[in-house]
């Protein structure tokens, strides 16, 4: 059996799963990279009848294997919105957005306002993020369709780094992962987009083709349990929940439906639990909606957002402990 180490994780690994060291799995893709039962949730913009859109500096937290409404977490360093946010379990990183280049973090298990952490080397707007528990990288730029990433250590303050280049330009997509892979989805490409591509996040690199979306969309939202990958939501489909097997390349399987469909949301999740939030569609929403990653089926209802509005939108998601 061929084993690689990664030097700057210290990750031992073989090509089709976990290699253990005195009884604890160090690397491969049946490790989930760090997640935790509580989600954050960067609110974005909160709409209320048509014009008036504030956009807001909020963060609210759900425990995700517990129903119910979110609870405010504290605030970002400024108010913007089209984030992209992960973590490494215990620490949650909130980059980008509305002509900014700058990224922000919290610690996870504690309340309280974000600080500062770096910079982008351009402003990064309607990214997506991805993590394999030691580094964050971010893909895909607009206005103009961007094939730009960029990457960050997260338990290390700093600016990002070049990464390479996603397969087709595009913004609006979605990302999850595995503890070795960043798959990113969707997006829009000078029209919607399914394409599926893959990087290993170790690795700085050029993406790689992984397959196709079951619908070409953007504004649609992801996470993982480490080992499927799920999207939800987006223009040209806003009930669509689809998945993949990361470890897998191919095409993307039917999951189920939404509850309410929604453009402009974001996800987050634990191993067992996978949590989509706000979103807006027609008549918008601050609505939270959950289902089991590992069982295909529709999305039921989890609770509401903290800020009271007919919608929130262009927010981003992680989660930890």
């Amino acid at each position: 059996m061929a084993l690689t180490f990664n030097h700057q994780t210290n990750d031992i690994s073989n090509a089709t799963g976990t290699v253990t060291f005195n009884g604890t799995a160090v690397g491969g893709d049946n490790t989930p990279p760090p997640r935790g039962d509580r989600g954050l949730f960067d609110i974005g913009r909160a709409r209320g009848e048509w014009p008036n859109i504030s956009v807001v500096n909020n963060i609210d937290y759900i425990s995700i294997p517990t129903t119910g409404n979110a609870s405010d977490f504290g605030d970002l360093t400024s108010a913007t919105y089209d984030k992209a946010a992960c973590s490494n379990g215990s620490r949650g990183v909130f980059g980008g957005g509305q002509n900014l280049a700058s990224i922000d973090y919290v610690t996870i298990a504690t309340t309280g306002n974000a600080q500062d952490f770096g910079d982008f080397t351009s402003t990064m707007r309607r990214s997506a993020a991805c993590s394999n528990g030691v580094r964050g990288v971010f893909g895909g730029n607009s206005t103009t369709p961007s094939d730009i990433m960029e990457y960050i250590t997260i338990a290390t303050t700093g600016n990002g780094t070049d990464f390479g280049d996603l397969t087709v330009a595009r913004y609006h997509l979605a990302s999850c992962s595995s503890s070795s892979r960043g798959v990113f989805g969707g997006g829009w490409a000078g029209a919607y987009s399914n394409t599926i591509d893959y990087i290993t996040i170790a690795t700085a690199s050029n993406a790689v083709d992984f397959g196709d979306l079951t619908v070409s969309r953007d504004q649609l939202a992801s996470f993982s349990n480490g080992s499927r990958g799920v999207f939800g939501g987006g223009s040209g489909s806003t009930n669509t929940i689809d998945y993949i097997t990361i470890a897998s390349t191919g095409n993307a399987t039917d999951f189920g439906d939404l509850v309410t469909g929604g453009v402009l949301l974001s996800g987050c999740s634990n191993d067992t639990r996978g949590v989509f939030g706000g979103g807006y569609y027609i008549s918008g929403t601050n609505k939270l909606q959950y289902i089991t990653i590992d069982t295909t089926g529709n999305a039921t209802n989890f609770g509401n957002l903290a800020v009271t509005a007919e919608a929130t939108q262009d927010g981003s998601a992680c989660s930890g402990d």
